[in-house]
């Protein structure tokens, strides 16, 4: 099975890198929305389906705490699997996060390793 993957994140180098990092992965993909914040990811997922988010948390407009929330809590997407990407590393976020259904965090810098881990443990040895 191929995924769909949606990379929430207002830098657009960032989500490119994303992106190629994923290609890097053994990870089979469909396909790669992007999206610049919250906003637009909630519009981009009431169009299409999706099989994983990774979020950015600091965004303008809706960021990627507000973003996830209003996912886990629509019965239409709560049970895609929603992975925050970011610099942040209190402790704190990171369980209040998980506290709320978001499935992993990884902390940029990321490698191609740690993208791939988390793939492989959402998506392909237990998908939802």
């Amino acid at each position: 099975m191929a995924y769909r993957i949606l990379i929430v994140d207002d830098s657009k180098v960032t989500r490119s890198v994303l992106k190629k990092t994923i290609g890097m992965t053994d990870v089979p993909v469909k396909e790669i929305f992007e999206a610049g914040n919250g906003y637009e990811a909630l519009d981009l997922l009431s169009k299409h389906t999706v099989d994983l988010v990774l979020a950015d948390i600091n965004m303008p407009g809706m960021n990627g705490m507000e973003m996830a929330a209003g996912l886990l809590a629509n019965p239409a997407t709560k049970n895609i699997p929603v992975v925050i990407v970011s610099t942040h590393t209190e402790d704190m976020r990171i369980n209040e996060l998980r506290s709320q259904g978001v499935k992993a965090y990884i902390h940029k810098p990321f490698t191609a390793e740690m993208i791939r881990d988390v793939l492989n443990e959402i998506l392909v040895l237990d998908p939802a």
